[in-house]
Order: structure tokens, then sequence, then C-alpha cells
């Protein structure tokens, strides 16, 4: 009785070890899938915020290099303003700017 006793712990233990097995490698199982499911949602992120600082730096560039075209043509328009306004005032001046130089081109001082 005691050997048969025995040998009926043993297919217990037997069993319980491979019932601990089976929970042990599903838990196991549970885990690599939950990994790979983060992992795969975190990638996702990455490539939503990769693309939306991609976006964002297309904007900035368009808008920057359609200013420039903008930026170019006032810039040009101011200084030929500027030329111009020069040129009013050289030629409202330049009288003016002749009769002090003969003044002093003719001035003798001792």
């Amino acid at each position: 009785m005691a050997s048969s006793s025995g040998q009926g712990g043993i297919q217990q233990l037997l069993a319980a070890e491979q019932v601990a097995q089976q929970i042990v490698n599903a838990a196991k199982n549970d885990k690599y899938a939950r990994l790979k499911q983060a992992k795969e949602e975190a990638e996702k992120e990455i490539a939503e915020h990769r693309a939306h600082l991609e976006n964002q730096f297309q904007k900035k560039v368009s808008a920057s290099s359609g200013d420039s075209g903008a930026n170019v043509k006032r810039l040009e328009q101011e200084t030929d303003t500027k030329i111009q306004h020069l040129k009013t005032e050289a030629g409202r001046i330049s009288g003016d700017v002749v009769s002090i130089l003969l003044k002093y081109v003719t001035t003798v001082k001792n």
C-alpha cells in the first residue's frame, strides 16, 4: 500500500508539474504577446509623431520660401524708393553744395 500511495503521490506531483509548466508557458506567451503589442503601438506613435513633425517642417519651409519672393520684391521696392529719395534730395541741394564749394575754393586765407 505504501508503494501504491507513493506511486499516486508521484503521479500527482508530475501532473501538478505539467499544469504548472502550462501556466508558466501561457504566462510567457501572454507576456510576449503584450510586448509585441506594446512595440507595435510605440512604433505607430513614433510614425505619427514623425509625420506630424515632418508636416510642420514642410509648412515652415513652404512658408519661408513663399515669403522670400515677397521679401525680395518688398526690398527691391524699398531700395528703389530710397534711391529715388536720394536723387531728389541730391537734385534739391546740389545748387547749394556747388555754391558752398565755390565759396571755399575761391576764398583765400592768410
